[in-house]
């Protein structure tokens, strides 16, 4: 048996059930498929079946590459690539429909955020099927006026719809971890509503206001603005609130305004 690594969190999906389920979230027949983290292919193994058009693998151990390209014997409409997922470079070439994941756990809102942020929008991906340890799943479905709402829920709903979302035990994997997963499904919004130029200044807004994230929001809002009150009035952003009291649709707004600002 593979010696897994607990620096890659690498938990493998064994329950076939659950690999059923998940490869049934979308027509896969004649669609391009791209999978991160694949680990020894048992989702792949389920999705091939379905007869995709094409499928790109990202797996950043050599190890698990080795196995994928020994396991399905790499036919032309399979490309395996050993890389980290987050120095990925998207190109023309990387035009998949569906974007299946296991992600690990200590980098999944990272490669998230890689997605959101991507240059292009509309982006090239039409649905997005991710498995996040339930603790991280909770802050991306968090509401707002609870502990789990923060930076990671205002930045997926900028750009994402969630569409659905279900809870997987950790029995399901091999070695068992210590929290359960839950799998959300992601759609790309084609609307945007609020005119953010860059989204890493909705990176920095949610960084300033969510730092004092029990304290109410009017000392970061000072750092934001230099005439903060008239500008609280004119959004109409009470500074009494703390920032899980906030509205993500407030966050774009006051990120709207700071990026008028920056160009006086």
């Amino acid at each position: 048996m593979l010696e897994l690594k607990k620096s890659l969190g690498q938990n493998l999906l064994v329950d076939e059930n659950i690999l059923n389920k998940i490869s049934a979230l979308d027509s896969i027949r004649d669609k391009i498929i791209f999978e991160i983290g694949p680990g020894t292919g048992n989702l792949t193994e389920i999705i091939l079946k379905k007869n995709p058009k094409k499928i790109l693998l990202v797996e950043k151990d050599k190890r698990f590459c080795e196995i994928l390209s020994k396991k399905f014997n790499l036919k032309e409409n399979q490309d395996i690539f050993n890389e980290d997922i987050l120095k990925f470079n998207f190109n023309s070439n990387t035009n998949a429909e569906v974007i299946f994941g296991n992600l690990p756990y200590n980098i999944s809102t990272q490669i998230l955020a890689k997605f959101i942020k991507l240059g292009n929008w509309p982006p090239f991906f039409k649905k997005i099927i991710f498995m996040f340890q339930k603790e991280v799943a909770d802050r991306i479905l968090a509401k707002p006026n609870t502990k789990e709402y923060g930076r990671i829920t205002v930045l997926t709903n900028f750009r994402l719809d969630i569409i659905d979302s279900f809870k997987i035990s950790r029995k399901c994997f091999l070695p068992v971890p210590d929290v359960d997963s839950k799998i959300i499904i992601f759609k790309p919004k084609f609307k945007v509503n609020y005119n953010i130029v860059d989204i890493k200044n909705l990176e920095k807004i949610t960084q300033l206001l969510f730092s004092g994230k029990r304290k109410m929001i009017n000392k970061a809002f000072s750092k934001i603005f230099k005439n903060y009150k008239e500008i609280a009035k004119l959004l109409n952003i009470d500074l009494k609130k703390r920032p899980a009291e906030l509205l993500c649709e407030e966050y774009y707004k006051i990120t709207e305004h700071y990026e008028k600002t920056l160009k006086i």
